[in-house]
């Protein structure tokens, strides 16, 4: 098995720093992953899946004094 220049270089530091090296790379890799690809949204789609009641626009018994 041939060592390239880099292999070599991450051989020769201390294991503190190999950790750090290991590190970064996990975290290289994490930022690189690919996300999936949002869906398109449908115009309408929740389009009677949501309902108000009948009395949504009266007013509050809380705030009649203010009123």
């Amino acid at each position: 098995m041939s060592n390239t220049p880099f292999e070599i270089e991450i051989e020769s530091l201390p294991i503190s720093l190999k950790k750090k090296v290991a590190d970064f790379v996990a975290f290289l890799k994490l930022k690189n992953k690919k996300k999936a690809p949002v869906k398109s949204r449908e115009f309408g789609y929740a389009k009677g899946k949501i309902q108000l009641s009948p009395n949504f626009d009266n007013p509050l018994e809380i705030f009649k004094e203010y009123m």
